[in-house]
């Protein structure tokens, strides 16, 4: 499924480890959103990692999931392009 997630960390520390953890499953769109095709099991895994990153009482990360359909209107106004999922995968 294709999600966009977004993040406010206060902490320079935590905000540096969230990023590189979202760098290794998706693409970063803006500063703080990046976009990701997951597969459940990589969504869990990623939320536990960053669960365990996270100050609840400081920082806050959005995981906004979108549809096929929805997916396919988005618009794109200046520079970017959406995330794709690889056609294939080498191993």
């Amino acid at each position: 499924m294709f999600y966009s997630i977004c993040y406010d960390v206060r902490d320079d520390h935590r905000r540096l480890r969230i990023a590189k953890l979202l760098e290794g499953f998706g693409d970063r769109v803006q500063y703080s959103v990046f976009e990701l095709n997951l597969e459940r099991d990589e969504l869990e895994r990623l939320k536990r990692k960053a669960v365990s990153i996270l100050n609840p009482k400081e920082d806050l990360l959005r995981i906004y999931p979108l549809c096929a359909g929805c997916v396919g209107r988005i618009e794109i106004l200046g520079e970017g392009r959406v995330t794709q999922d690889p056609d294939f995968v080498i191993l």
